[in-house]
């Protein structure tokens, strides 16, 4: 098993390309089971979740062609994706494959909107909280669907089509605005879905969804309007950047001070987060080239941050703020509202030197001189990385274990680090 080696107190100097959004290619690689046609998906990244999806969309007889490099291309240019669902072949999702990931999940809405059944495990995926499907059922319910819970399994059925309905969600869900747009495109009617989430990646699937033929209307708002259609066409699509690694960067390079460019970032994607990084002393500037982050020889002040759905602070920053703030002059809070159980990496942050207090949903950093090296577990995807951060300010060795979670969300992040002037390495064979 891979580990991570870091030794701490160098600054971070040059550009990092931002990837293509991981959140954003599972969806609108799941969207290619709406059409017998091929849908093309540039700026795809090499993540660990985005084969188990090709393994998994294999299974129900969809076949993906990656694209080879182009002259020019650099090593950190997406893949081209060319996804053919030509011939559905299988309608379950099977345990095995769906427990590696909860997104595949997801595969549920097209399968019956196109094949009127669909046979798909209950999920798996992070441990950070029950984060249950009971939203993305009743999103079909709403369509027409027959549901029945068989033996682990979500059984859908709807042998005459889908039905446009009325979709209101409770609470927030990206989870379920996703299925609810895939499933309603090929829905007979018009479907109105209420209290939608807002975030990025449900625009990007809106926008390719378009582009094969559907109908969608407000996405990016709280309500989205979907008016059936018979079927979808293929179509050429391009993965926005991902906003999580931008944040993610950001936040290294304000710990570890530096100056670096964020190549191809998009400042509107993550303005609140980028507005937490500037308060909390890093400068940011928005160029056309992406977004330049600098912190030289100014101390970190302390924040007081709550998550919530877009466009507030995301949940999927949160671990990494934390990281930032055990370096700060002063006493930050960090309020986590959209999952429980997302503090797994305070034990781990603890054992650097950090100081944490975890009252209820809100934890408590007092910032501290100096952080020191030492080894440490990643509990699950954004955790891992908020290691890395604390670790590039921390004195001497860290050696960060179970990097596979890492490889589900960063492509190559100890090669985008190292190209900046960080001593990070990759030990393989542990």
């Amino acid at each position: 098993m891979d580990r991570i080696r870091i030794v701490g107190g160098r600054p971070l100097v040059g550009s990092i390309p931002i990837s293509g959004a991981k959140n954003a290619t599972l969806p609108l690689m799941i969207a290619s089971l709406l059409t017998d046609e091929v849908l093309v998906l540039e700026n795809v990244p090499r993540l660990a979740d985005v084969a188990s999806l090709q393994r998994i969309l294999g299974n129900h007889g969809v076949d993906v062609m990656v694209g080879g490099k182009r002259p020019g291309d650099s090593e950190y240019e997406g893949q081209t994706l060319h996804i053919s669902a030509k011939r559905i072949v299988d309608t379950t999702a099977p345990y095995e494959l769906v427990a590696k990931m909860r997104a595949s999940f997801w595969v549920i809405a097209p399968l019956v909107a196109r094949m009127g059944v669909a046979r798909v495990s209950l999920p798996g995926g992070c441990a950070i909280g029950t984060r249950p499907v009971d939203l993305l059922v009743m999103a079909m319910q709403n369509l027409g669907a027959e549901i029945e819970i068989d033996r682990g399994y979500v059984v859908a059925r709807a042998p005459k089509g889908l039905k446009g309905g009325r979709i209101e969600f409770p609470k927030v869900t990206v989870g379920g605005t996703h299925t609810a747009l895939m499933a309603a495109t090929l829905a007979d009617g018009v479907t109105e879905i209420e209290n939608a989430a807002c975030e990025p990646e449900i625009t990007d699937l809106a926008d390719c969804l378009n582009k094969m033929g559907a109908k969608i209307t407000g996405a990016g708002t709280k309500h989205i309007v979907v008016t059936g259609v018979p079927r979808l066409s293929g179509a050429r699509h391009r993965v926005l950047p991902d906003r999580i690694e931008t944040g993610t960067y950001a936040m290294a390079v304000a710990m570890a001070g530096g100056d670096v460019l964020l190549q191809g970032a998009r400042a509107e994607l993550l303005q609140a987060a980028l507005d937490v990084i500037a308060g909390a002393g890093a400068e940011i500037s928005v160029t056309n080239a992406g977004v330049r982050i600098a912190r030289n020889g100014a101390g970190l002040a302390p924040v007081r941050v709550t998550t919530e759905p877009f466009p507030g602070f995301p949940t999927d920053l949160q671990a990494q703020l934390m990281a930032l703030m055990t370096r700060a002059g002063g006493t930050s809070h960090i309020t986590e509202t959209i999952f429980e159980n997302r503090f797994m990496h305070v034990q781990e942050l603890a054992r650097l030197g950090a100081q944490i207090r975890l009252e209820g949903e809100t934890a408590t950093i007092d910032g501290v001189p100096q952080l020191k090296g030492a080894p440490v577990m990643a509990t699950d995807l954004r955790a891992s990385v908020s290691l890395v951060i604390a670790a590039l300010a921390a004195e001497g060795e860290t050696m960060v274990n179970r990097v596979y979670h890492l490889d589900r969300g960063f492509e190559r992040l100890e090669g985008k680090l190292q190209a900046c002037g960080a001593e990070i390495e990759r030990l393989s064979g542990f």
